[in-house]
């Protein structure tokens, strides 16, 4: 079965680049949601919530589409990082990551139909040593700054990730696996391109 119009409940870059690798067109339309935790809420419950809660927003709009949101956060020593507001806050980030392994979790959800249906992929990440220096200067490049932990895999921060156990594209922002198991569990099916 062909997939019916694809709409991606998000303004990430890299997750429409994920989508495009694997040949789905899709249209974006970010939901504009209060990302705030609830009180008492995990990091695992945060981020399927907030993937769920977007895919459902856009779905409201889009009844006809397969609607999909995503959510990612990184969490170290129970700390959730997510985007930084600055440099300073980058470089906070940063250090508490450097040398260390940390988990990344990403929400995925899509709705088709009225059906929603959600997954939550956990990945564990190692960041070598670095330096006061090798900080600022990745810092320097802008990179950290639109990224959950403040850094970004797929690009300069591929240089300090020393090892990764798990899902690399959910490392990115969407498990293009847990995405296809989605879309199957509608009853739709991914279907490679010739």
């Amino acid at each position: 079965m062909t997939l019916p119009r694809v709409v991606l409940a998000s303004s990430s870059p890299r997750r429409r680049d994920l989508l495009n690798l694997i040949g789905i067109g899709h249209d974006v339309r970010p939901a504009d949601l209060d990302e705030t935790y609830m009180v008492g809420e995990e990091p695992k419950a945060h981020a399927e919530r907030l993937a769920r809660a977007k895919a459902e927003a856009i779905a409201a709009a889009e009844p006809e589409s397969l609607v999909i949101g995503a959510d990612t956060v990184v969490v170290i020593d129970g700390a959730v990082l997510g985007k930084p507001r600055d440099a300073a806050e980058a470089l906070r980030m940063l250090s508490m990551l450097e040398g260390r392994t940390h988990s990344v979790l990403t929400g995925i959800a899509a709705v088709w139909q009225g059906t929603l249906v959600s997954r939550i992929v956990s990945v564990d990440v190692t960041f070598k040593p670095l330096t006061g220096e090798e900080l600022s200067s990745y810092i320097a490049t802008g990179e950290p700054m639109d990224k959950a932990g403040a850094y970004g895999i797929q690009g300069y921060g591929a240089t300090i990730v020393s090892r990764i156990e798990g899902d690399y594209f959910a490392v990115m922002g969407l498990s293009l696996v847990a995405l296809v198991a989605l879309i199957n569990e509608l009853g739709l099916s991914y279907d490679f391109p010739r």
